[in-house]
């Protein structure tokens, strides 16, 4: 965490043991100070929203199931494989539905849509685990889809912070028609390191309207019904991340993590291994060599050099035969992995 973040935790639990600084139960939607300084950071990037299409939670992971309760069991849920696995598990434990939509090389794991008859559409992007980002024009053909068929697409951008080329989306609502058909979850675990502290946040628009119901208002009621809100300490330590220090501090985080993804991408196109991601993400995914598939992949690495990755199996059938590798790691230690691969591998 970086020291803005660290300076406003310690400076919230110091209010809490005054009397009259104190703090008990939040807005359970999220403090307003936070759900403003969330949606003028929107707005920075030409996206309006307002303060109270901002909802407060606990983590991406924890919204992505709990966003569920606003959708009928029988609405059938669409999923790009390779996927984040929770999205496919949150479903099936609801007895959903759940439709596989296959990606590959052929479209570098970004795919098109597919007439399918989904009511609830996942997009994580830049993706979990290829690192692939979906460009304007390929994500106006999915909002496109979801405004004619009236499905409703949950856009996962818990990566966001990573994108570096200007051309590429940030938030599915820099689209035109997006408002109409999409709720946005972000988190900042990886953005700021706030994985053991949890914190993330929803975006629906008040134009979001499904079943002559408004979503927003649909989830307004869930919320004051379901939760208490997230403690003001760590909301107050959230909104240091968005201040102008707080964006520079943890540009610099991120940008030793970006470098770990080059020292691994020099790696793999030395050997002329294929990859995506790396760039935009913080992910490299990877074509295991020698038509190993993933898990003989993995334990090839763990067994001959000691380094470890995650693979691609795990991800759904697209994955099989494929690898992820992580730069969230101390730079020595990307430095030595990167060596140990190339000298195993260029064998």
């Amino acid at each position: 965490m970086c020291d803005s973040v660290i300076e406003a935790l310690h400076e919230a639990v110091g209010e809490q043991a005054n009397q009259a600084t104190f703090h008990g139960y939040m807005d359970e939607c999220g403090a307003p100070f936070l759900r403003g300084t969330i949606a003028r950071y929107y707005q920075k990037r030409g996206v309006d929203i307002c303060e109270n299409e901002v909802f407060i939670s606990s983590g991406a992971s924890d919204e992505l199931g709990d966003i569920l309760d606003l959708f009928d069991t029988t609405s059938p849920a669409l999923v790009m494989e390779p996927a984040y696995p929770a999205y496919v598990d949150a479903n099936v434990m609801a007895g959903r539905k759940v439709i596989h939509l296959s990606s590959g090389e052929y479209n570098a794991f970004l795919p098109e849509p597919e007439d399918v008859g989904a009511d609830i559409i996942y997009i994580c992007s830049p993706n979990n685990p290829t690192g692939a980002v979906f460009s304007k024009k390929q994500l106006k053909k999915w909002v496109d889809y979801a405004n004619m068929t009236g499905a409703v697409i949950l856009f996962d951008a818990a990566y966001e912070a990573f994108i570096e080329d200007d051309s590429l989306p940030h938030s599915i609502f820099e689209i035109d028609g997006a408002k109409q058909c999409a709720i946005e979850i972000c988190s900042l675990s990886k953005t700021a390191g706030f994985t053991g502290t949890r914190l993330g946040y929803t975006v629906i628009p008040k134009t979001l309207e499904r079943g002559n119901m408004n979503v927003r208002e649909m989830w307004v009621r869930n919320r004051t019904t379901k939760t208490n809100g997230v403690s003001y300490i760590i909301q107050k330590g959230a909104a240091a991340v968005f201040s102008e220090e707080g964006q520079r501090q943890i540009k610099e985080n991120i940008d030793v993590y970006k470098s770990n993804a080059k020292v691994l991408m020099q790696v793999f196109d030395a050997l002329g291994i294929w990859y995506s991601g790396g760039k935009n993400a913080p992910y490299i995914w990877i074509k295991c060599p020698q038509g190993m598939n993933s898990w003989e992949f993995f334990d090839y690495l763990l067994n001959e050099i000691q380094v470890v990755g995650t693979p691609g199996s795990g991800f759904g059938a697209c994955g099989k035969g494929y690898f992820r590798f992580s730069a969230f790691g101390e730079t020595e230690d990307t430095k030595i992995a990167a060596k140990r691969i190339y000298d195993l591998l260029k064998k």
